[in-house]
């Protein structure tokens, strides 16, 4: 399974960007899908995850203004992140569970600046 992590970039505080990231290769039977995230010196934590069957969960530091979907015949999940704040600047990834390996994608930058 390949991961392809899009749409990050440069966005003002208060901004909203979307991110995707889309599943190739053998995404049959693909499971949970999340978004994390690492800082500049920090350890990489957990946005916001999603089951197959749409449950979802969220970081405290995130929750009401992030959005995470996912289209199962796309193998694709979003990150819908509203009200951008400069902490949360970080490199995005996005994980996909298939059994109880996880698969991770490239990571795609996003930084939150005046």
């Amino acid at each position: 399974v390949q991961l392809q992590a899009s749409g990050g970039g440069l966005v003002q505080p208060g901004g909203s960007l979307t991110l995707s990231c889309a599943a190739s290769g053998s995404p049959f039977s693909i499971g949970a899908m999340g978004w994390y995230r690492q800082a500049p010196g920090e350890q990489r934590e957990l946005v916001a995850g999603i089951t197959r069957y749409y449950t979802t969960n969220y970081a405290g530091s995130v929750k009401g203004r992030f959005t995470i979907s996912r289209d199962n015949a796309k193998n694709t999940v979003y990150l819908q992140m509203n009200s951008l704040e400069p902490e949360d600047t970080a490199v995005y990834y996005c994980n996909a569970y298939k059994g109880d390996y996880a698969y991770w994608g490239q990571g795609t930058l996003v930084t939150v600046s005046s």
